[in-house]
């Protein structure tokens, strides 16, 4: 399996919602045909254009682009640090973004590159986390994953889904008495 250093930046969007209720997350899930990522399920985002004022700008346009997601509905809030992939080369910067709850958005898969627009809450998504064995281009990986209603989160959108996880639960940690 070869390794690139990072040299391509992307960001993308963790829409986060239902904050102060039962919080949860979209991802999607990429069209098994294409290219790159094929079927995986991921946060909106993807490569910086020339015309993105910044990576936050980067991961609203490709939100808008993979999922209808409305910019304007969108609350920029903390910019996790950068994750690289490691066969494709990219240094992802993830942004978290408050987002009403998707039932009161009109969330629409583009087509030609999301399969589906999936939510999962965040407790589900702890139930789910285990290190797993995964064969990936024949070599056998140790990793973290997210396993729920038998869609499977692994690679950089894990990295980054665990990052967020950890940074919520140590603020939860801090505001309870005790």
């Amino acid at each position: 399996m070869t390794h690139k250093a990072p040299s391509t930046d992307a960001a993308v969007l963790l829409p986060l919602y239902g904050l102060a209720d039962e919080p949860g997350l979209v991802f999607t899930e990429r069209r098994a045909d294409l290219r790159r990522h094929a079927g995986e399920i991921s946060f909106p985002g993807g490569r910086r254009d020339d015309g993105d004022a910044d990576l936050a700008a980067t991961a609203l346009r490709e939100a808008h682009e993979e999922i209808g997601l409305d910019p304007s509905a969108v609350e920029i809030g903390a910019a996790l640090p950068p994750t690289a992939t490691f066969v494709t080369g990219y240094r992802i910067h993830p942004f978290v973004g408050l987002i009403p709850h998707p039932a009161e958005l009109s969330l629409e898969p583009n087509p030609a590159e999301v399969e589906t627009v999936l939510t999962f809450s965040l407790d589900r998504l702890r139930e789910s986390y285990a290190i797993r064995r995964l064969v990936r281009r024949g070599i056998p990986i140790h990793t973290p994953t997210y396993e729920v209603e038998s869609h499977l989160i692994w690679g950089a959108t894990a990295r980054i889904l665990g990052d967020l996880l950890d940074r919520i639960d140590a603020e939860a940690a801090k505001i309870k008495p005790g």
